[in-house]
C-alpha cells in the first residue's frame, strides 16, 4: 500500500514524469538510487531506505521497451534482483573479471513473437487437399 507521504516525497525526488512513469509501468511510486543498466537498456534500482520500501521489494528493474518480460532481465542481474548477490554486477568484481570473453550476449526468449524459431516440415503431406479440375465448356452441350 502506498501512503500518500511516500508518494508526495517521491514526486518531489524524482519528478511528475518520472513518477506517472513507474506508476503506469511497475504500479507503484518508487524512487531509489541507479545501480546500473544492461545491454537491453533495462535500468536497475535500489532503495535501502526500511521506511519507505519494504524488505524485499526494494531492488527493482525499469524495462526499456514496453512489451517487457523477465526473460529481458541478463543472468548476472536476476542473481542481483533476486538477493543472490549482494552486489550489483556493475559493481562487483566477481562479474566482472569472471566473465569470460568467449561467452555469447544474453538474447531474450523471443517465444510468441516475430522472431521465433520455426521449423519447418520437409516430408511430403499425408493428406492431399482436393482441388476441382475445371473442363472447359463445349457449345455443343446447350445445342
Amino acid at each position: 500500500m502506498v501512503s500518500l507521504w511516500r508518494t508526495v516525497n517521491n514526486i518531489r525526488r524524482g519528478g511528475w514524469s518520472y513518477w506517472w512513469r513507474n506508476l503506469q509501468y511497475i504500479g507503484d511510486a518508487k524512487y531509489g538510487a541507479l545501480k546500473g543498466t544492461d545491454q537491453f537498456g533495462n535500468k536497475y534500482y535500489e532503495n535501502l531506505n526500511p521506511e519507505e520500501e519494504v524488505p524485499g521489494r526494494h531492488r527493482w528493474v525499469d524495462f526499456a521497451q514496453h512489451d517487457f518480460n523477465a526473460t529481458q532481465v541478463p543472468p548476472e542481474w536476476h542473481s542481483w534482483l533476486s538477493h543472490i548477490r549482494k552486489d550489483p554486477p556493475s559493481e562487483d568484481p566477481v562479474v566482472q573479471n569472471l566473465t569470460p570473453p568467449w561467452k555469447t550476449p544474453w538474447v531474450e526468449n523471443l517465444t510468441g513473437t516475430r522472431g521465433a524459431f520455426k521449423t519447418y516440415n520437409t516430408a511430403a503431406p499425408k493428406i492431399q487437399a482436393w482441388t476441382p479440375k475445371p473442363t472447359s465448356r463445349g457449345s455443343d452441350a446447350r445445342a
